[in-house]
């Protein structure tokens, strides 16, 4: 198994770094600013159902989900999913949340670009990490260039899914900033709060998006190796 402790491996360090980094920076923006009530006095459940309606998407549920910081947008369901602290608490994090995945529902009815190109990678790029390094593996250990070759393409879907998923991230943010900050739903003082939690999540993708990619280079570094 010479392949996988081989000098390339010192590639993922930084990425590993960066994931720790950035976890311990989303998780002490949310702990600090999910205990600072919003003047405001709204959930973000009632802060996505006010921005949902005033963008005329009544369509679109907002609903309650189990799981600390498990909020997201599922397209298929149209449904706004608000992990259970930021469904029913008033707080500057829960508002600023909500407002972001309520942006991912925007960028749906839109039609936003990034958004329907990562939404047709999802299929390919569930298939391509579930097969993708038995392959790599299994053509590192018989020395097979082709099993390497169809594993790397299959795990390059991977990253640039990575790659489009920060786009969509930023272009939400963007959005949900805009429409607090805008519509009054938070004073000037909250918009930093919201900000900084907002800008911490994303740091969440970037060191995703770094991780994928130094896999990336250190899986081609290896299949050159093999032609040595």
């Amino acid at each position: 198994m010479y392949w996988f402790f081989d000098w390339t491996i010192v590639l993922l360090i930084p990425a590993i770094i960066l994931s720790i980094w950035a976890q311990n920076k989303v998780k002490s923006a949310y702990r600090k600013y999910s205990q600072v009530r919003a003047s405001a006095g709204l959930t973000g459940e009632q802060v996505a159902r006010r921005i949902l309606y005033n963008h005329g998407m009544q369509d679109v549920e907002v609903a309650e989900h189990k799981g600390m910081l498990s909020d997201h947008y599922d397209p298929r369901k149209r449904v706004v999913a608000l992990s259970e602290a930021n469904h029913g608490r008033p707080t500057v994090a829960g508002m600023a949340i909500a407002a972001h995945e309520v942006g991912h529902a925007i960028q749906h009815a839109k039609g936003y670009a990034m958004l329907r190109f990562r939404h047709a990678l999802a299929g390919p790029v569930q298939f391509g990490s579930w097969l993708a390094f038995p392959l790599i593996i299994g053509g590192l250990i018989f020395a097979s260039p082709n099993l390497i070759d169809i594993g790397i393409v299959l795990f390059s879907l991977v990253v640039l899914f990575h790659l489009v998923t920060l786009p969509v991230e930023f272009d939400a943010s963007r959005r949900a900033l805009q429409i607090l900050r805008g519509d009054g739903y938070v004073s000037p003082q909250e918009v930093v709060g919201a900000k900084k939690v907002l800008d911490a999540a994303a740091w969440t993708y970037v060191a995703a998006a770094t991780a994928a990619v130094l896999n990336l280079v250190r899986l081609l570094l290896l299949r050159g190796m093999i032609d040595e």
